[in-house]
């Protein structure tokens, strides 16, 4: 299983640079990056909610499950 993230996607359709969107939601450049590479353990609610409002996209259109077979 996992979560694929489709944030560099969101951005890039909405014309959205990587630091007005940091800017915008008060991270690091550096940690939406990671964030962008789908390197995090986890994404709090607010940064999610911050994020999905700024670009005005709901949170399915960033991240998708995707579940593979499992041996």
């Amino acid at each position: 299983m996992e979560i694929i993230v489709n944030l560099d996607v969101v951005m890039a359709m909405r014309k959205v640079s990587s630091k007005e969107l940091a800017k915008a939601i008060g991270i690091t450049e550096a940690n939406l990056s990671l964030l962008k590479r789908g390197k995090v353990k986890g994404v709090r609610f607010e940064t999610l909610a911050q994020i999905c409002n700024y670009l005005d996209c709901q949170p399915g259109d960033i991240l998708v499950f995707n579940k593979k077979d499992e041996v």
